[in-house]
């Protein structure tokens, strides 16, 4: 390994161009995760179980495909350093892939053309998202800076959630719906994608790469060897134990707007109310961290969010106003549980890196991509899965069927109660955390 020296602060374009990746991240895991199913099943006609299946196979392929593409780009030697060509690529392949997804066939096809379509839109993502978080961890040597960098990045990432979670189903509305209506969304959201990879990978053109390491080369073992990382795996089964429990009250927000606070357009509010105060309090946990440690403000806002979601047990009927501020309070301790983890590991891959001499940043952050997606690809399994034991029934259309008291008392608790235990339940594991911040 041959060391360079100490970086100076990254620039304000690049804090900027880094974050950009975000609006790309927030685009992709958002709209789909809204639309897609209905555009199968109601647009198209597909059979809601096939339907399921299209919509989350290629989240199983990221278990594959992530690793696999980390360890590629490890190997990866050009004068661009290892990942923003990989970034590029996947920067240059999506959008028109995501297009293609909305612009197949009607009729038997239809299933066949999504699925090929979007597995390969995944893919894609994967080229992109895999390189574009293992750079914090190649581009600076400073822990402090790791937390600006990423601070920036998660403001991005709400914000992108909100345009492209509002502007989407917005724009399927205003160009007719139907599959124009999908069209037209689709080419919306291609260019949030297109903006932000590619201004991720123009934004972080100056920035150096500190370090040159050997790849292991082998990818299982790479994979053993990462695992054996303590601080690694410690922070990667705390994450993911977090993202089931943010996945199931994600899941919950309609359900939670509908049939306990009696109002289905609350959904919007809340969805907001939770995602927003990530662009406004990014500065709050910077001084957390910076004076008590990346860990203590981990601790710290996964308390927040569990305390906020465990409180909004008691929202009734109407009840909006009142609970709005504690979904805040809930968007607040998220916010905290999205910036430190991905500030902490590439503190934890520069360790390792200095440690073995080896280049295993793009294993890491593959197999930390494919854990979370999975993990909020489980959370509205587990709350379904809540919801039926409780005896809720489905309904068709616009229909707002009753609910027994059962019911509602599983929709309650699935939003609240359920996912703070989940995330609580990741504290202790965060306390074992072990890396000097300095």
């Amino acid at each position: 390994m041959t060391a360079v020296p100490t970086s100076a602060r990254l620039s304000r374009g690049t804090h900027l161009g880094y974050a950009l990746g975000s609006i790309a991240t927030a685009a992709f895991g958002t709209v789909p995760g809204l639309l897609l199913l209905f555009y199968l099943t109601d647009v198209l006609g597909v059979a809601a179980g096939l339907a399921g299946v299209v919509v989350f196979a290629p989240k199983a392929w990221d278990v594959v495909l992530n690793p696999w593409i980390g360890s590629r780009s490890d190997r990866t030697e050009t004068r661009w350093g290892p990942r923003r060509p990989w970034m590029l690529a996947g920067g240059i392949a999506l959008p028109p892939l995501f297009v293609l997804v909305f612009a197949g066939p009607g009729g038997s096809a239809a299933a066949i053309w999504v699925a090929v379509a979007f597995l390969l839109a995944a893919t894609a993502y994967g080229c992109f998202q895999v390189p574009y978080v293992a750079q914090p961890a190649e581009i600076t040597d400073d822990p402090g800076e790791r937390s600006t960098l990423i601070s920036w990045r998660v403001a991005a990432l709400a914000l992108g959630i909100l345009v492209a979670g509002a502007g989407a189903p917005a724009i399927v509305d205003a160009a007719g719906g139907g599959r124009v209506g999908y069209l037209a969304m689709a080419a919306f959201v291609a260019v949030l994608l297109a903006v932000g990879m590619l201004g991720a990978v123009a934004g972080t053109r100056r920035a150096p790469t500190l370090t040159r390491v050997r790849s292991e080369g082998r990818l299982g073992t790479t994979l053993r060897l990462a695992w054996r990382s303590r601080p690694y795996r410690v922070l990667l089964i705390g994450f993911v134990v977090q993202a089931l429990g943010i996945g199931v009250m994600l899941a919950g927000v309609p359900y939670y707007s509908t049939y306990v606070l009696g109002d289905e357009s609350a959904g919007t509010l809340l969805f907001a109310a939770l995602v927003a105060p990530a662009i406004l309090v990014m500065p709050l946990w910077l001084r957390v961290s910076r004076k008590l440690g990346k860990r203590a403000g981990l601790l710290m806002s996964s308390v927040l969010f569990g305390l906020g979601a465990a409180a909004l047990a008691v929202g009734k009927d109407g009840g909006t106003g009142a609970v709005l501020p504690l979904v805040v309070l809930v968007g607040i301790g998220y916010a905290g549980m999205q910036m430190f983890p991905l500030s902490m590991l590439p503190d934890v891959i520069a360790a390792d890196e200095a440690a073995s001499g080896q280049r295993r940043a793009g294993v890491f952050t593959g197999v930390w991509t494919a854990a979370e997606t999975l993990g909020l690809a489980v959370g509205p399994g587990l709350l379904g899965l809540l919801l039926a034991a409780a005896g809720y029934v489905s309904s068709t259309g616009d229909e707002v069927v009753g609910q027994t008291s059962t019911a509602v008392t599983a929709v309650r608790l699935g939003f609240s109660v359920l996912p703070a235990v989940i995330v609580l339940a990741a504290v202790p594991v965060f306390a074992r955390y072990r890396l000097e911040d300095a």
